[in-house]
């Protein structure tokens, strides 16, 4: 969860549609079924997303200059990524940003369909023509995601765009692309490799960590914690679901995290993101 750079390389490259066994939920990619259906975790994805394309090449290296001067750069990029088919071009604000496909050709095609839209498209036909190796509940979450699902992402996207000044509050609390691309200004270049825990950290937790939760589990709350952790605050927020995804499956919410006692780990509440503060140097 600390080498941003993969990450990101996970959201903007060619996924592979494949897995072994019903319990391998590796052709979801870096997502889990139901952050695909409630669209949830996408903060930080786009966050990542808008900072690969603020302050890197695409070989990884850092761009020189200003990163503001590349915020419009960033801003269609994100467009380019979230596109959905509009063959009317009816929707207001806009939805279809096939006119980005040179620009951005991994993200968005000459038809419209952003990387998302082609990837959850392509887990859903996965889950359909796979059945024996597709576990049920995850099939039966993609037939009900299939229905209205463009209509829905369609939607998602135009959220999006809200102004920030915007003066129907309806959309208050919704995220948006110019609320991404502040948080990816602020936090600079993607980290291009893990976080090293500090030794005596490493060895601490080892002995702290309770039979029922995977040492590497707690190992990487760590990292991700003091990797993350700035100078005036000791909270940092933990981006549960996309814990999960990382994983790949939802047990770091129903089972490990709850497990970790206050002595190690103080949570502030628990959803799709959560405040934490680790007791540790």
């Amino acid at each position: 969860m600390t080498n941003e750079w993969k990450e990101f390389k996970a959201y903007t490259g060619k996924p592979v549609y494949r897995s072994s066994g019903k319990n391998d939920r590796s052709f979801l990619g870096r997502f889990t079924i139901d952050m695909m259906c409630d669209f949830v975790g996408f903060k930080r994805i786009l966050t990542i997303i808008a900072r690969g394309y603020l302050f890197h090449a695409k070989d990884g290296s850092l761009l020189p200059g200003d990163p503001r001067d590349r915020l419009d750069y960033a801003l269609n990029a994100l467009k380019a990524w979230c596109s959905v088919p509009d063959r009317n071009k009816s929707s207001v604000p806009p939805v279809d940003f096939r006119e980005l496909a040179d620009d951005f050709p991994e993200l968005v095609d000459k038809n419209g369909n952003g990387w998302y839209y082609r990837h959850a498209k392509k887990v859903m036909d996965y889950a359909k023509k796979n059945p024996g190796i597709v576990h049920s509940s995850i099939a039966k979450k993609c037939e009900g995601m299939r229905r209205g699902f463009t209509k829905k992402w369609q939607k998602e996207v135009r959220g999006l765009q809200v102004p920030i000044f915007a003066l129907n509050t309806k959309a208050g609390w919704k995220l948006r692309f110019d609320d991404i691309l502040a948080d990816a200004l602020e936090a600079g270049p993607l980290r291009m490799e893990e976080y090293e825990l500090p030794q005596h950290v490493s060895d601490m937790l080892s002995i702290l960590c309770p039979d029922d939760v995977p040492i590497n589990v707690l190992k990487d709350i760590a990292a991700f914690y003091l990797a993350n952790r700035r100078d005036d605050t000791d909270w940092v927020v933990l981006p549960v679901a996309n814990f999960e995804a990382y994983y790949g499956n939802t047990k770091f919410s129903k089972l490990y995290l709850k497990k970790i006692p206050e002595t190690i780990l103080v949570r502030e509440s628990q959803g799709h993101v959560c405040r934490v503060r680790m007791m540790i140097k």
